[in-house]
């Protein structure tokens, strides 16, 4: 069990103890206006059905979870993907028989999010649809997985994935449909409109009105279903506080720290950024170095993060420490030389033509060893700190800022007034400030380091 899903396992507990009528009653009110999900992804294997479903029980953690962003993972519906907080995806597995022996699988996910609108009662959880890339994901790690076992068996020990929210008991677990096929189902939102779930296995084309006077028909006390209900998520709180009681904090997750935070293709300042992380966002950390850490995104998509924008596990610093012989700070191997108000000397679409103020940089020794990609970012950082004020008190005159280091190793770097605005509010991490500067040329001010190493 992830420290993630400890942490939501736990909010779940806070919610069902202390709030469960008015969980209940949100629950009801919910909206899920989706479109319909994308048909069914499939792939045939060699194995029987027995050693395929035994090797997705060692995926079964894979098939759940939260989503760090929905681009890249759902289609656009209704509205912009960036209107949706809070996403997560839930895969439902079908295994069949062939008459040559071997077996095949069928992968459905669901995506859920929560939309917000300036109409309260129109904001909801909603079911997006998923383009694929989760299913092939599950796909590929299963060939994987029975290529290098082939009898499907492992001696490990898999636990299943704690859901946001308590289930249902139509909800939780896996349903069996009298085929022998296990589908994994996901939790379902109710409509605000008609108190309407979407269709499950145990309650398909039933209203949640509907469900509720069966409940009362059965109930000879006079307890209301909500009553019932409210009992319900108590119980199911209590069985699951037991189990987060016996359950241990993983130790290689990495947490973001501001919102805004880029994950990139590779690990260089001007890597292909896959998505903008949210504050508390946490991922698996499969290895890092001294300025960059390797984390899993889902399944088999990877990307890299800038070590200073993480929260490290324990025992592992944010910012690598100095060797025992200190390198010279930045201030100490860089001066400015020359400050001047000019047209951007580049072709860079946000500044092309504008005027901006110009700072030129020159090292204090030419042969300092430690005047590298890292000592000028650093320097920079402090000119755009220290000259931020002169920007914004001539923000009609200036469009932004460039330094250029002036050695034969030097570059220019390029950012605008509201890049750096951004940056002093606090709304962008350094990592962010950099993916959206301009670097001439970019491998200059690469950043990058063997892994493993601190």
């Amino acid at each position: 069990m992830t420290r993630r899903s400890f942490r939501i396992a736990s909010r779940c507990v806070r919610a069902a103890l202390g709030t469960a009528l008015p969980l209940l009653m949100l629950l009801v009110a919910a909206a899920p206006t989706g479109s319909a999900q994308a048909g069914p992804y499939e792939r045939t294997y060699r194995q029987s059905k027995s050693a395929v479903e035994r090797a997705l029980k060692e995926l079964q953690p894979s098939t759940g979870g939260r989503l760090p962003a929905l681009e890249g993972f759902a289609l656009p519906g209704d509205h912009p993907l960036n209107r949706y907080q809070r996403a997560y995806y839930q895969s439902a597995v079908q295994v069949t028989s062939t008459a040559s022996g071997g077996s095949v699988v069928r992968v459905t996910t669901k995506v859920t999010a929560w939309y917000g609108d300036s109409v309260p009662s129109r904001s909801g959880y909603q079911l997006l649809t998923s383009n694929g890339r989760l299913e092939t994901d599950l796909l590929d790690q299963l060939t994987d997985l029975l290529a290098t076992s082939p009898s499907g068996t492992s001696s490990s020990q898999s636990f299943p994935a704690v859901s946001a929210r308590p289930p249902s008991t139509a909800e939780k677990g896996i349903e069996n449909k009298g085929t022998g096929e296990p589908t994994i189902s996901a939790p379902m939102p109710r409509s605000p409109e008609t108190g309407r779930k979407f269709p499950s296995s145990a309650g398909a084309g039933l209203s949640a009105q509907q469900l509720a006077d069966s409940k009362n028909s059965l109930n000879p006390s006079g307890r209301t279903a909500t009553d019932q209900a409210a009992t319900g998520l108590q119980a199911e709180a209590a069985s699951l506080e037991e189990v987060l009681k016996n359950q241990a904090h993983p130790k290689n997750l990495v947490a973001i720290k501001k919102s805004g935070t880029p994950v990139v293709a590779t690990p260089s300042l001007n890597g292909k950024t896959l998505f903008l992380a949210s504050a508390h966002d946490e991922f698996e950390m499969l290895d890092f170095n001294a300025d960059w850490v390797h984390v899993r995104i889902s399944g088999l998509s990877r990307g890299w993060i800038w070590r200073t924008s993480l929260e490290m596990p324990e025992g592992i610093s944010d910012i690598p420490q100095a060797g025992a012989s200190a390198v010279l700070v930045a201030a100490d191997l860089f001066q400015v030389t020359r400050e001047e108000t000019a047209p951007f000397p580049g072709d860079w679409e946000p500044l092309r033509g504008k005027s901006v103020k110009i700072i030129s940089v020159q090292k204090i020794q030419e042969n300092e060893k430690g005047g590298g990609a890292r000592a000028k970012l650093e320097f920079a950082k402090s000119l755009l700190d220290k000259n931020y004020a002169e920007l914004a008190a001539k923000a009609s005159e200036l469009a932004g800022v460039v330094l250029i280091f002036d050695s034969v190793d030097g570059g220019m770097i390029a950012a605008t007034l509201p890049t750096v605005q951004q940056w002093k509010a606090g709304t962008l991490s350094d990592a962010a400030l950099w993916h959206q500067c301009y670097f001439d040329p970019p491998e200059t001010f690469n950043v990058t380091g063997p892994a493993g190493g601190q």
